[in-house]
């Protein structure tokens, strides 16, 4: 219990220090837009008769309720998946019979779930929540802004959230951690040139659906 407390005090203050990071990156952005802005607006007074297309609409989109099954087969963890997808493996890690991705057809969206064993090789506890880290700080130069917080589930794991706004290829990356044996991290990425504020929708949808499979977490001793 004592080592789950420390593990959950580091990892609060790594995300406190990551947010005011990624909290720089986006004033900085939020800066360079006000300084563009009087650019725009000259642009915009110089050319005030020309026509301007309206942007391109998008098709409404149809969101299911949400319904969860348990994940069947020989995993070292349990957990409860959306019914609007589909449980695949890891066609890129077939050696890797714990990765799987969550694959929501309906959508052209994909939930990619790695697993590792803590302490097998170089897999210690604080190479893969740094390469987690880094993993969502790699996009960081697209992002708009990146928000991560730390939450406690109701098996008593640690669980880390990242959620990225702007142009990016993946809007929602977590992490959930006993921090002594299991480590199971999961991310979102889409299978479309659509912007995202278009899949806003179906972003948001995900995310409840992302929420309720971390909640549901059990990490099995095989």
């Amino acid at each position: 219990m004592k080592k789950s407390s420390r593990t959950q005090e580091s990892l609060i203050g790594l995300v406190s220090q990551k947010a005011n990071f990624h909290l720089t990156i986006e004033k900085s952005i939020k800066q360079m837009k006000l300084l563009a802005l009087p650019l725009i607006l000259m642009g915009l007074a110089s050319c005030e008769n020309n026509w301007l297309p309206k942007p391109t609409g998008y098709n409404k989109i149809d969101l299911p309720e949400h319904s969860y099954e348990k994940l069947q087969g020989d995993y070292p963890y349990q957990l409860d998946f959306s019914t609007s997808s589909q449980v695949e493996p890891d066609s890129f890690n077939l050696a890797e019979k714990a990765w799987i991705n969550l694959n929501y057809k309906g959508f052209g969206a994909k939930v990619h779930l790695t697993y590792k064993k803590i302490g097998e090789g170089k897999a210690d506890f604080e190479t893969l929540s740094n390469d987690a880290f880094k993993l969502t700080a790699k996009h960081q130069i697209k992002a708009y802004g990146i928000e991560e917080g730390v939450l406690i589930t109701p098996n008593g794991y640690t669980a880390v959230v990242a959620e990225l706004s702007g142009e990016v290829p993946t809007q929602f990356q977590f992490f959930v951690t006993d921090s002594t044996d299991h480590f199971l991290r999961g991310a979102l990425y889409f299978n479309t040139a659509m912007k995202n504020d278009s899949l806003a929708p179906v972003i948001e949808y995900i995310k409840i659906d992302m929420t309720h499979l971390m909640n549901s977490v059990e990490f099995l001793d095989q």
